[in-house]
């Protein structure tokens, strides 16, 4: 920090796994990327290569050493994975992670049908390879699961081998754990936190509104995600309590 101010929620160090950033890189080029890692590499902690834009993505090898050197895993979008699952390519998806040298893996089920015991299954196959993220949610709006299905699927994915579950949200941040307005199904995310430890959950928030929003649910260290470049130190700000939106929040405290 530049300089001294008092009376600011203690913030977890890096490399953590309560209070995390997650970036949803959509494209960055790699000036792009330098450019972002020189501005909020300190409070970034894992990046994702959005659904499966890494098959597009020109210099990937390049744009991967870039994240490693500055000390920032990535991991490909869970989109990747259904990709190449629904065609017969999950061994050609487990070479892919070695090939990239990627310590981490997103499993979802957003875009397919297969069954949950099925997705459990590739997620300790490959939590023996890799550290899985999985992913609880569907894409589709017109799919509300209840809350205890909710507390079943993600429960039932960390025994599989999940070191954290995603509460999907998508990019925009309107289907899963939000109303299509964006607004938080809040006595969904109530009755998860009554059975899942929060530090578990990587809770997609793409919009500031939502991001406020579990900051003062859970804290300054709550996880989240699909946060664009643009927004991590605003996110960060908000955390410390030092943007109008938290402002209050944390003093006293």
């Amino acid at each position: 920090m530049n300089y001294q101010l008092n009376n600011l929620p203690e913030r977890t160090a890096k490399p953590r796994t309560a209070g995390m950033t997650m970036m949803m890189d959509k494209g960055l080029s790699l000036r792009q990327v330098e450019d972002f890692i020189e501005v909020s590499g300190a409070y970034t902690d894992i990046v994702k290569l959005g659904w499966a834009t890494s098959f597009v993505t020109p210099n990937l090898d390049q744009k991967l050493k870039i994240y490693s050197e500055a000390g920032i895993p990535v991991y490909f979008g869970g989109t990747l994975f259904e990709a190449m699952l629904v065609r017969g390519q999950f061994d050609d998806y487990c070479r892919l992670l070695d090939k990239y040298k990627l310590q981490y893996a997103e499993v979802s089920d957003g875009s397919i049908e297969i069954a949950h015991e099925e997705k459990c299954e590739y997620i300790s196959k490959l939590a023996k390879q890799v550290t899985v993220i999985s992913e609880v949610g569907s894409k589709d709006v017109q799919k509300i699961f209840a809350p205890y299905k909710w507390i079943n699927l993600m429960r039932a994915e960390i025994e599989a081998g999940s070191w954290k579950v995603i509460a999907e949200a998508r990019e925009s941040g309107n289907v899963g754990i939000y109303r299509d307005s964006g607004e938080v199904r809040q006595g969904l995310i109530d009755e998860i936190l009554t059975q899942i430890p929060a530090e578990t959950i990587i809770w997609e928030a793409p919009q500031k509104a939502q991001q406020v929003w579990f900051i003062k649910l859970i804290g300054a260290n709550v996880n989240l995600g699909n946060i664009a470049p643009a927004d991590v130190i605003p996110l960060e700000t908000l955390r410390l309590g030092i943007r109008s939106d938290t402002f209050d929040h944390f003093l006293g405290k």
